[in-house]
């Protein structure tokens, strides 16, 4: 069934192999049982790749740690939708796309949630024939639907969605393989069908992360493999600002987003050019 993904979702095999690696460890930040059926054995064989540039045997590691940097969005992003979750009005909660995460799955979820997957139909029909014994913990729909179509709101309404109450969206692994026009347009329309108060999460890469020489290896590895990195910001908040959201931006190995395993140094200022960062988004609809 691999076959039926394009290279963009097949990245979602690698991210399942990671959350697997992760689930595997003693000192896990998440724990998360579906993860290596998701996986399947694509998505470790994408991971040996991502392995052998990230820590080459050779010589010492110049690269993005890819295991430590997943562990801590995958926790962050936990947190957010779960604490999202607890608020009295929010009933609403929107992965876009949902790729292979397991999240409906694998957390406790309070009873009044509606909880939205929305992929191409490809992937959808691939997690529901690995999970296909699995019961979801939440309300869950299924919209098979692309994100570039020019109907997919119409869709997300068909399954049950409300734009009138407020909702809560993650776009997680996305933004940075859309040209930025793409990326703006996506995100003005799901601030058009967010209701003022809803909340956004995303992340997302700096300008120079793909750029500088030292990250040039991993880069060089999406590309071969068919979807290079092709968009990210200095001005994340600004980004998210034009769209309708006021967000903040938090970076692993700050405050919050570190959970113990970031493993190099606090991120410098942001005025320090020359940086490869990566920005995890979370805020509100105006």
């Amino acid at each position: 069934m691999t076959d039926a993904l394009n290279p963009v979702e097949r990245t979602a095999l690698l991210t399942a192999a990671l959350r697997a690696a992760e689930t595997r460890r003693t000192d896990r930040l998440y724990e998360d049982p579906y993860a290596a059926r998701l996986a399947g054995d694509a998505g470790p064989e994408l991971l040996a790749e991502m392995r052998d540039a990230t820590f080459p045997p050779d010589r010492p590691r110049t690269q993005p740690s890819a295991p430590d940097y997943n562990a801590i969005r995958t926790r962050f992003f936990d947190d957010f939708l779960l604490g999202a979750a607890q608020e009295p009005d929010m009933t609403q909660i929107v992965l876009a796309p949902a790729g292979m995460d397991s999240r409906a799955y694998r957390l406790n979820w309070p009873g009044h949630i509606r909880y939205f997957e929305v992929d191409r139909p490809a992937v959808l029909e691939f997690k529901a024939d690995r999970l296909q014994d699995v019961t979801p913990q939440v309300a869950r729909r299924r919209v098979a639907v692309d994100l570039t179509s020019d109907d997919w709101e119409k869709q997300l309404v068909d399954a049950g969605y409300d734009p009138s109450l407020p909702s809560t969206w993650l776009i997680e692994g996305l933004l940075h393989y859309i040209p930025e026009p793409g990326v703006r347009r996506l995100l003005e329309r799901v601030a058009a069908i967010s209701a003022p108060g809803s909340r956004i999460a995303a992340d997302l890469v700096n300008a120079a992360a793909l750029t500088l020489p030292h990250v040039q290896g991993q880069l060089d590895i999406f590309k071969a493999w068919g979807c290079p990195w092709v968009f990210g910001s200095d001005e994340p908040e600004a980004l998210f600002d034009r769209c309708g959201f006021d967000v903040d931006a938090t970076q692993p190995g700050e405050p919050g987003a570190d959970f113990g395993r970031w493993p190099g140094p606090v991120p410098p200022p942001r005025t320090v050019k020359d940086t490869r960062r990566v920005f995890l988004m979370h805020g509100r609809r105006r």
